[in-house]
Formats: structure tokens, sequence, C-alpha cells
């Protein structure tokens, strides 16, 4: 099995000092990489580059940055490729990127690039990078239609993406049906599961909404009651998440993408329920 985590950059000086523990703890469980977002509107692209840093520096494993088309021209974008590449970042989540605050739909920058496709080519064209792109098992919320979305996601691979990352998912027969039909569609890169372990249910139910990401009715029922019962809750939650990694391992799926939003415990909890264990340790 193989993991990686995503994080955000902190944003508080209590974020920051709690930020090393948190990386130390799931970086013990050897992950292919940490990934660090970046801001919806692009605004803390700084942020992101020096999370990355400390996080190489800190650990040694590999972490992979986010690249946006927003609020940015191609030269700037293509600079900020330059600079990861010298500070020896080797890896890159290359997403167009969300509408800035304040609007309803993507505004491109007068100079920039339009979507993730172009960005990625870019980005190829820079240095030889190991490229990760979004994956939408249940269509992205601005798409015309689940081929459209399958056309967009093979034009990225086919510019030069080596993986793609799925939005989380809280049904795992949409992922499966997904990864069907973009093998079908002509789509050969990996297709990694991205699992969201649930802290909180109305902050999830809200995430969702957003992406278009579907909440069945058996996965609401099961946090009923829990919103001040944490530890419950929490239980709950990494059963959960660790019942939609065994389907998938059991389908031939061996590799997780977790959305830690900063928070190790759960995603550690469900790596351990799924017998990794921190190096030098056994299961």
């Amino acid at each position: 099995m193989k993991v990686s985590f995503e994080f955000f950059p902190p944003r508080t000086a209590a974020g920051a000092e709690s930020f090393g523990p948190t990386v130390a703890r799931l970086g013990s469980l050897g992950p292919r990489f940490f990934s660090v977002t970046c801001g919806a509107n692009g605004s803390n692209r700084e942020s992101t580059f020096a999370t990355v840093r400390r996080i190489k520096t800190e650990t040694g494993i590999p972490a992979a940055a986010h690249v946006t088309c927003v609020g940015a021209s191609r030269r700037e974008i293509e600079h900020q490729a330059h600079a990861y590449w010298n500070a020896g970042v080797r890896r890159i989540v290359a997403v167009r990127g969300d509408a800035p605050a304040g609007s309803t739909r993507f505004e491109k920058h007068p100079d920039g690039f339009t979507n993730a496709t172009e960005l990625v080519a870019a980005l190829k064209r820079v240095a030889d990078f190991e490229i990760s792109v979004a994956a939408y098992p249940e269509v992205h919320p601005e798409s015309s239609s689940s081929r459209a979305d399958l056309d967009n996601l093979k034009r990225k691979a086919d510019a030069g993406a080596t993986s793609a990352i799925t939005q989380f998912f809280f049904d795992t027969d949409v992922f499966l049906r997904f990864a069907d039909r973009a093998r079908a569609h002509g789509i050969s890169i990996p297709i990694v599961a991205g699992i969201l372990p649930v802290a909180n249910y109305a902050q999830a139910a809200k995430f969702a909404q957003c992406c278009g990401a579907t909440i069945p009715i058996r996965v609401t029922q099961l946090f009923e009651g829990l919103d001040q019962d944490s530890v419950k809750r929490h239980m709950v939650s990494a059963s959960f998440a660790a019942g939609q990694c065994r389907r998938l391992q059991a389908a031939g799926f061996h590799e997780f993408h977790f959305y830690t939003l900063n928070r190790p415990e759960l995603s550690y909890a469900v790596c351990h329920m799924l017998g990794l264990r921190a190096q030098g340790h056994t299961a």
C-alpha cells in the first residue's frame, strides 16, 4: 500500500508550531510524498513554497507543491516552476484553481493559462516534473457531462500529467465506475483515490456541496448525534475511511491520497487500521 498526505500552509503561529509534529507523525508512515495546497486566489504562493521547503528540509520526504492558474501570468508561473526545480522539488500538483473570493467562476489572468492542460504542458517545458492532476469521480461542477470531464482528464494526461488524484468521495462504487470509464476512455495514467476522513461532518458536507461530491444517506446516518462526541465521531470516521480503502484494495487499487486538513490523527488511524506502521515497527 502506498499513501500520500495533503496539507495547507499553516495560517497562524499556533498552526506553524503544531505543523512540525503533524508532518513528523505522518512522515513516520513512510509516505510517497506530502502535498501542499495553494489558496483559491493564489495569494499564498510564497507560503506554499516555504512550507514545501520546510517539509523537504525537516523530513527528507518528497514534497509536492500545488500550482494553479489563478492570479498569475504565464511568466510568473514559469518562474515559480524554475524556483521549485532549483530547490529540489520534483513533483507538482497542477490544477486550474477555483474562483477567487467574491466570484462565481474561474477568471483567467490576462496573460495567464486558461486551464490545467495548458499549465501541465508549460510545467513539462520547464522541467521533467512528476505532475499529478485532479480527477472527479462525480464530474467537475463546471463540466457539461461526464464524457466532457473525461475528455478533459485525457487532455491533461496527453499534455504530460503522470498521475491523477481524485476529489474525495463517500460512495466507493462511484470511484470504481469512474476508474472503469477512464480506462475505457484511453486514460492510462495511475488514478489515485482521494480519501477525506471526516473530522467534522458539517464541514465535510460543505466541502462536498462545493465540489459536487454526494454523501449517501447511510453515511449521514453514521454521523447522526455525534456532533458533540468527538471520540465516537472519530472512531466512526476512521472505520468508514478504512472500509473504503479495503474495498478499493480488493478491487486492485493500492494507493491513497489523504486530505488531512492539517490534522494527523484520523489519517494516521486509518493507515494503522490498514496495517501501515511507523517505520521501525511491525504490524
